[in-house]
């Protein structure tokens, strides 16, 4: 009678990861950072006492630094009074490693600006479901302070853009705040380099009104709990500034970045 071959056993077969001490040290640190209970700029304790803490020698703990500074979550200070700062996760972080993977797959603006078109105004419209007399007086002082600005092209686009970001801060939805803010370091990159290109010209001034004009009439529709009205003007709106800022010269993240 034929042998049949005795099943592998799967515990033998599998290769148990057990983690090198540079990572269980990251990963205690970088939970204390994460859960807040070390603060932005708050310096870490010592390398000698690091060391003593987590029975390490000191090559094993500045691999442990490497990585939280590759990851920025920590700063790494030289010098005589040097040491590691802690760095708080930001949307700025995320956003920089996603334009790299933006770059590495040649995705065009005009793909970027579509996925803010199909974004931005959905957040407007719950907005304008749970807004509150703060979030229009804060609203209301960002297009003063826009206002104030309009004959200054540099410093208006930054007031510009940060009314943008000021509508998806007051939804208090925090994974819109950070995939809303991915795309909006891009897009504000865009828009200064364009700004940069046609500030002065009749076509630009006729933009900034026009843009302007829809952030306070967005207001006007956020305050009246109209969340269907609020919602077409900024998909109309966000697709107006596509028109006007897709340019010829730059058609991918790649162009833009370099």
């Amino acid at each position: 009678m034929a042998m049949t071959a005795e099943p592998a056993d799967d515990a033998a077969d599998q290769r148990l990861h057990v983690p090198k001490m540079a990572e269980v040290i990251v990963d205690r640190l970088r939970r204390q950072i994460v859960r807040g209970q070390l603060a932005e700029g708050e310096a870490l304790p010592s390398e000698q006492e690091l060391q003593a803490r987590f029975g390490v020698s000191r090559p094993t703990l500045r691999e442990a630094f490497r990585i939280l500074e590759a990851e920025s979550l920590i700063t790494i200070r030289r010098g005589a009074h040097g040491g590691a700062l802690v760095r708080v996760p930001n949307t700025d972080v995320a956003a920089r490693y996603a334009a790299f993977i933006l770059e590495h797959r040649g995705t065009t603006l005009a793909d970027l600006y579509e996925a803010r078109i199909v974004m931005e105004p959905a957040a407007v419209g719950l907005l304008a479901t749970k807004r509150t007399q703060r979030d229009i007086a804060r609203l209301r002082q960002a297009l003063d302070e826009h206002d104030a600005l309009v004959a200054n092209p540099k410093a208006s686009i930054r007031t510009h853009t940060g009314f943008h970001a000021l509508l998806i801060e007051l939804t208090g939805n925090q994974t819109l705040q950070v995939l809303a803010g991915m795309i909006q370091r891009i897009i504000d990159l865009a828009n200064w380099k364009h700004v940069e290109s046609d500030a002065g010209s009749a076509a630009h001034a006729q933009a900034s009104r026009r843009g302007l004009k829809a952030h306070h009439r967005v207001v006007d529709l956020i305050e009246a709990a109209d969340e269907a009205a609020a919602t077409e003007l900024w998909r109309s709106h966000l697709i107006g500034a596509r028109d006007y800022l897709l340019r010829a010269d730059v058609k991918t993240v790649l162009d833009l970045m370099s």
